[in-house]
């Protein structure tokens, strides 16, 4: 675990957005059911990333890169759909910047393997030796529904045999913007013993 983690209670969360046109605001939906359900005291910083139309590894990481380190305190990283595969592949790339007290991922894609195969996906696959890499000290949450009308249910399991350490829930109803599972998720990353 990054020093200090464990003593310092997180206050902030950087949410990262999924891609295609109107990712956007569509996911800003997803982002005020989250503030609402951790309430007061928890910032959620919503950046919009660069050509949300067509995602590009590199500069989305750079962007990634750059808010975190204009947070402070261990930060909680939540990715949904693509926002979640590039979070996966960018954190086993570099050292963060700041603490990261949780790493919550939402409706996001595998890439590669049995996963999307995709002209240019390559780009987002997370390299074998990934759960390696993370920061071991870090709680990994995944969340995925069943009826998810964008990334196969089938997904989560590919994570969740990639991130072996992982907690992964599953829900029947919420589709790809996993409507009425914000307050599940705020609940357990309320709880995690790393961002009391």
């Amino acid at each position: 675990m990054a020093k200090g983690v464990s003593q310092v209670e997180w206050q902030q969360a950087l949410f990262v957005q999924g891609a295609g046109q109107g990712a956007y605001v569509a996911d800003g939906e997803l982002v005020a059911r989250l503030r609402q359900a951790l309430g007061p005291g928890h910032e959620i910083r919503y950046p919009a990333m660069p050509d949300e139309g067509e995602p590009d590894h590199a500069k989305w990481k750079q962007r990634i890169i750059e808010e975190m380190t204009a947070m402070s305190g261990p930060l909680v990283l939540i990715g949904h759909s693509l926002g979640g595969s590039v979070l996966v592949k960018c954190l086993a790339e570099i050292e963060p910047p700041r603490p990261i007290a949780a790493l919550v991922l939402m409706a996001a894609p595998m890439w590669g393997g049995d996963g999307w195969r995709y002209d240019g996906g390559e780009q987002f696959e997370p390299p074998h030796d990934v759960a390696d890499r993370l920061p071991q000290e870090t709680p990994i949450r995944i969340y995925h529904c069943h009826d998810d009308e964008v990334v196969p249910f089938a997904h989560l399991g590919l994570y969740a045999k990639l991130l072996p350490r992982a907690t992964v829930a599953a829900f029947d109803e919420g589709g790809h913007q996993l409507h009425g599972v914000e307050a599940s998720v705020a609940a357990d990353i309320s709880g995690l013993p790393a961002v009391r």
